[in-house]
């Protein structure tokens, strides 16, 4: 599998998905059309679907443009959000075969950001839009707190290998709060400066590794004594579990650092 990403907006990546011999893709989160389209155009590439992780805005806004122009093109979503366009609906255990590619994804439900959002897991890889991000997570909008970390959980449990694919140029900023959380995390601070010195020269942080993420992602460290200890302190109370923790965290990320 070969994936590459297409910038959109002031920070988003749309991710292409290839197969070996480059001539067919499909297409994760075009919240606009026109980038990818001209992507494809200087490829030489023929596009065969389009996976939708979630309803926002940023990540579906290109889909009509792109069935305009296409289509013939298969549109998966979540059954649970109202996306213009999907020719089929997606659900935790569904699987998604993409011939022309030779390729397969399994889906997984993983609420909190938004109430219906799903990922796509295959080929060592997981394109999870907005739910985890590189060094930090979404915020919850039409989801809930418990849902967002029972999702993250899920996410946590894959093997540790798995890259990492969401969906913004986030990193630099979330590991200014994850520092906040563990400023002695030594996993952290070498992160902090090699992903600041990728962006400096315009080069993509993301994907990451699994790996990564556990070592240095607070909103995936929150049963880390450290981490909780640091939580307590900022609820000013006891916490009675790590769904808990992760809400005052997420909580505190949305007031004093965003």
């Amino acid at each position: 599998m070969i994936v590459e990403p297409v910038r959109a907006f002031a920070d988003n990546y749309i991710w292409m998905i290839l197969n070996n011999e480059r001539s067919h893709c499909s297409i994760v989160d075009p919240g606009d059309a026109q980038p990818v389209i001209r992507w494809l155009e200087r490829e030489g590439v023929e596009p065969v679907a389009i996976l939708v992780t979630h309803h926002h805005g940023d990540h579906v806004g290109g889909i009509r443009e792109l069935l305009s122009r296409f289509p013939g093109l298969e549109v998966y979503g979540p059954a649970s959000e109202r996306i213009p366009g999907i020719t089929r609906s997606l659900e935790e255990g569904d699987f998604v075969q993409l011939d022309s590619l030779n390729l397969g994804f399994s889906v997984l439900d993983v609420p909190g950001h938004t109430a219906g959002h799903i990922a796509y897991l295959g080929e060592g890889a997981l394109f999870c839009g907005d739910t985890l991000f590189a060094g930090g997570c979404g915020r919850v909008f039409d989801g809930t707190f418990q849902q967002l970390c029972a999702s993250l959980k899920k996410i946590r449990a894959l093997p540790e290998d798995t890259w990492v694919y969401c969906a913004h140029e986030y990193t630099v900023e979330n590991l200014g709060f994850a520092k906040w959380v563990e400023p002695d995390n030594p996993d952290l601070l070498v992160r902090d400066d090699e992903d600041m010195a990728r962006q400096e020269k315009g080069i993509p942080t993301v994907p990451s590794r699994l790996s990564l993420e556990k070592a240095t992602n607070p909103f995936l460290r929150f049963d880390v004594p450290a981490v909780i200890q640091r939580a307590e302190e900022q609820s000013g109370r006891s916490l009675a579990d790590t769904c808990e923790v992760f809400t005052v965290l997420r909580q505190w990320k949305d007031s004093e650092y965003d």
